[in-house]
């Protein structure tokens, strides 16, 4: 019988998150529907569900979007061309690109007028990867992915190359570090990435269910299978010894896993939703069990609001 629940703090919605949602949520009301998100404005299939019921349509690609549209790039980031499509569509485009991510692509724009060799440490077909490689091939500039220290044993960029090294911003800490640490072995004069590209929030996540791991004899992780930051915590957990598992919402938790457990641990990935996390409180409530919380770090992070947006809505408060 579960005695306890032991919340994760922090978890759930990040800065970059709760303004992409923002964004189209902004767009909706400013536009009304349809308004096109081009790929999963986050990766999470209720929050993409609840925004498609009030109007957004998701797609995969530019050419999906009706010309004249309005239009919202994910907050995963996009590769130059499709901003280059979108201009030939004459599409009114929101970049909802979480600051985070625009980070890195600046970062491999610079390292590439510098004349550096850039490496790129992400997960292999990661939309957010695609993104920023993509700035680098449009300048004609191959960027190998190491995805694993495998992929490090197959560099080959010369001794006397100018290394730099870039970062997913939703990778493991630990599994970035070892990788970073093979490549500096393979390149000593490799530059780190800068003011280490993994986010605040990916950071702090796998710092809490570190915590958690250490009180809690089965984790729970709110998200969905295609958030990379909500495998990571659930990577994170089992790797501290700790039974975890990826659930999108309560009615996915199975009888056999709470078996022999007292102490439960819940967290979420940065595009999970917190109702999501209080429905698995109230289920675990009602059969007895205490809940409480466990804080390892406070957050404070804001982001502003697009520039795009920002015009956007001072343009229809001069028309209304």
């Amino acid at each position: 019988m579960i005695e306890r629940v032991i919340l994760a703090k922090p978890r759930g919605f990040c800065a970059g998150v709760a303004r992409s949602i923002n964004v189209v949520e902004e767009c909706l009301r400013i536009f009304g529907a349809p308004v096109y998100v081009k790929h999963a404005i986050v990766h999470n299939k209720t929050v993409v569900a609840d925004l498609e019921g009030k109007g957004a349509v998701t797609v995969e690609s530019v050419e999906e979007i009706p010309e004249g549209s309005v239009a919202v790039f994910s907050a995963h980031g996009s590769p130059p061309d499709d901003f280059e499509k979108a201009r030939e569509r004459n599409l009114t485009l929101i970049d909802a690109t979480c600051p985070l991510v625009t980070k890195v692509h600046i970062e491999i724009m610079r390292f590439i007028r510098g004349g550096f060799d850039i490496v790129y440490v992400g997960h292999r077909g990661h939309i957010e990867g695609k993104g920023v490689i993509g700035e680098a091939k449009k300048r004609g500039v191959n960027v190998p992915l190491i995805d694993s220290i495998a992929d490090v044993e197959k560099l080959s960029l010369g001794e006397g190359a100018r290394v730099a090294i870039l970062t997913q911003t939703t990778l493991s800490v630990d599994e970035t570090r070892e990788i970073i640490a093979e490549i500096k072995k393979k390149y000593p004069q490799a530059i780190e990435p800068p003011a280490k590209d993994i986010c605040y929030a990916t950071t702090n996540r796998q710092l809490a269910i570190k915590e958690l791991a250490k009180k809690a004899e089965v984790i729970f992780v709110v998200g969905s299978c295609t958030s990379s930051n909500s495998n990571r915590l659930v990577q994170v957990a089992k790797k501290a010894g700790t039974p975890a598992w990826l659930i999108d919402d309560q009615k996915e938790i199975k009888d056999e896993w709470l078996e022999g457990k007292k102490v439960v641990g819940l967290s979420a990935g940065a595009s999970a939703p917190e109702k999501k996390v209080q429905e698995i409180v109230e289920y675990f409530a009602k059969k007895g069990a205490k809940i409480e919380e466990l804080e390892t770090v406070k957050e404070k992070m804001t982001f502003t609001e697009p520039q795009e947006l920002v015009k956007v809505k001072k343009e229809h408060l001069t028309k209304d």
